[in-house]
């Protein structure tokens, strides 16, 4: 047998495979943040394809912190009904989901989020959305901790097998995370001690708020690829070790920052003409201007995060680490997890393509996914569409 079809236990639950469905905004929920019947069959398809672990896209914990209009909720009891169809549609299939708790942070605008956008800290003006965040006060991060914990019950009260804390590409608690957005002189910034005080309150607030039969993972930046150094590799490395001390489930590896580097996220093509396609006509050419500048400078690296597991892995020990970014070939999986780079493999992109490609790997009908990374999705998300494949080659 693959040794990517070889069971693997999360914290106190086993999953079937090696195989993550990396947290993917859909663009199928309502404004008011419910599920859709839309979102029920992508992830029932995915949980049909035999995919071991499905995070479903990211799912804001209070209503000024979300990032899209048709993002998924899970701010209050209104969202529990659909999120509860949401985990039985994947259960029914055999199949086990987490859900990934974000708040946006700085990475949103009044318009969406209905409150200016509040940041660990108050510096320039967002480089895509001009604003300037408000900076926390000890008020508000304490209510935001107690909002994670909040957003914890309803996933358990729902019936998810746990729940994924979402401290990467430049959301809220990558922000507390990383020297570059986090410039407190208080307890909670200007060591990276204090940085990582927020994401352990917050896990610490979940892990008595759920269970001990659920399992509780944190996505990690390995790079934030910001203009000034946020967290690094060796940084992460660090946060890994100390969130193996405080006893977390598992840890993803991923890297960059939505509004500072999202074709650092996403490598591969730069779709110019679908990511200015839903701009007003007075925006367009500037758009234009801006994307032709990302233009080739962000081909595909199969496996672009796997340098930075390598430094993470030895620090988490026995915790169980996937990565997510590039991996496309099934002999390179298969020779990531035997040499222990992770434990692990986490996709997105090929998902969007091929729901069932986990099961035509086992079959053995394919060695690779179709994906070309074309990022038509990637565009599809940034005009508010649903992000399918919009590829019809």
């Amino acid at each position: 047998m693959s040794t990517l079809f070889k069971p693997i236990k999360l914290g106190p639950i086993e999953i079937q495979n090696r195989f993550i469905h990396s947290a993917t905004y859909e663009g199928t929920a309502l404004v008011t943040g419910e599920v859709t019947d839309e979102t029920l069959k992508r992830y029932r398809n995915l949980a049909k394809g035999e995919v071991g672990l499905i995070i479903p896209g990211y799912m804001y914990i209070q209503s000024h912190g979300r990032t899209f209009l048709h993002q998924t909720g899970i701010h209050n009891d209104d969202m529990i009904p659909g999120l509860t169809k949401l985990v039985q549609s994947v259960h029914d299939e055999g199949g086990k989901i987490v859900f990934q708790l974000v708040h946006a942070g700085r990475q949103t605008t009044k318009s969406v989020a209905g409150a200016v956008p509040i940041s660990p800290s108050s510096f320039d003006r967002d480089p895509l959305n001009l604003v300037k965040p408000r900076q926390m006060i000890e008020e508000d991060i304490h209510g935001m901790i107690k909002a994670f914990g909040q957003a914890a019950k309803r996933a358990v009260v729902a019936g998810a097998d746990g729940v994924q804390i979402h401290a990467a590409h430049g959301y809220l608690v990558n922000q507390f995370l990383s020297p570059f957005f986090n410039r407190r002189p208080d307890h909670w910034g200007g060591t990276d001690e204090n940085r990582f005080r927020f994401l352990k309150a917050v896990y610490q607030e979940i892990k008595t708020s759920i269970p001990e039969d659920r399992m509780i993972l944190v996505k990690l930046n390995a790079n934030d690829y910001t203009p000034k150094e946020g967290v690094t590799p060796s940084l992460a490395a660090k946060y890994a070790k100390w969130l193996g001390e405080i006893g977390i489930d598992g840890v993803e590896v991923s890297c960059g920052s939505t509004h500072y580097s999202f074709m650092n996220m996403c490598r591969g093509d730069v779709p110019i003409n679908d990511f200015v396609e839903g701009l007003p006509w007075w925006k367009k050419p500037v758009g234009w201007l801006m994307m032709k500048t990302l233009e080739g400078k962000y081909d595909l690296e199969e496996g672009y995060n796997l340098d930075a597991a390598k430094k993470i892995k030895p620090e988490l020990g026995t915790i169980p680490l996937s990565v997510v970014g590039g991996l496309r070939r099934v002999a390179h999986m298969e020779e990531v997890i035997e040499k222990g780079y992770a434990d692990l493999i986490s996709m997105s992109r090929p998902f969007i393509r091929e729901p069932f490609i986990v099961k035509k790997f086992k079959e053995g009908k394919v060695d690779a996914v179709s994906c070309v990374s074309c990022n038509k999705c990637l565009a599809a998300a940034a005009n508010n569409m649903p992000v399918r494949c919009y590829n019809k080659g």
